[in-house]
């Protein structure tokens, strides 16, 4: 098995790309070692010394360091870790996702949705993170940062020059877009 790894714009964060799929359908995001407790995986990384969060996409694992730690004395921990789990045919995920509040949305919040799905999220998994619709009220659009995204230097650049102004046009109604 041969696990390619790319860098992200947030220098904290690595995307390790195994050659095959890691979610079928959405994501993970591990903020923390509690969180990670449904993933034998996520369990494994965050045993590593350093490791702050991880997060699986379609076919990527992102995980991010603190800043004591080299990617240079980290990056072969974690590929083998990742490298064992995908060749014992481990399970990915264990028990069912958190809930999710469910709730009719309105059509501004519909489209919000839509456009964050169709031209947001494609193109930060290209950079091992993931934008989640949090909330709308007031014309505040209130964001979830996962991955890579997740304490990116650029993230707030991300928010405010690209999915504020792209959401603003599309729908007037949207004042504000704001991390959470």
């Amino acid at each position: 098995m041969f696990i390619e790894t790319e860098t992200t714009p947030n220098p904290a964060t690595l995307k390790f790309l195994p050659g095959r799929a890691v979610m079928t359908e959405g994501t993970a995001n591990f903020a923390d070692a509690d969180a990670a407790t449904r993933s034998p995986l996520a369990v494994r990384l965050f045993g590593l010394s350093g490791v702050t969060q991880v997060f699986y996409g379609g076919d990527f694992i992102s995980v991010s360091k603190n800043d004591e730690t080299a990617w240079q004395e980290l990056k072969p921990a974690v590929l083998g870790a990742i490298m064992d789990h995908f060749t014992t045919g481990a399970t990915l995920l264990t028990g069912p996702a958190p809930a999710e509040e469910t709730s009719e949305d309105s059509d501004i919040v519909t489209q919000i949705k839509e456009l964050i799905e169709t031209r947001v999220r494609p193109a930060v998994a290209q950079d091992g993170g993931d934008i989640v619709f949090e909330d709308y009220a007031d014309g505040v659009v209130f964001l979830q940062m996962h991955g890579s995204c997740s304490g990116c230097p650029s993230s707030t650049a991300t928010l405010k020059s690209g999915i504020e102004n792209m959401l603003r046009h599309y729908i007037p109604e949207v004042t504000e877009v704001r991390a959470v």
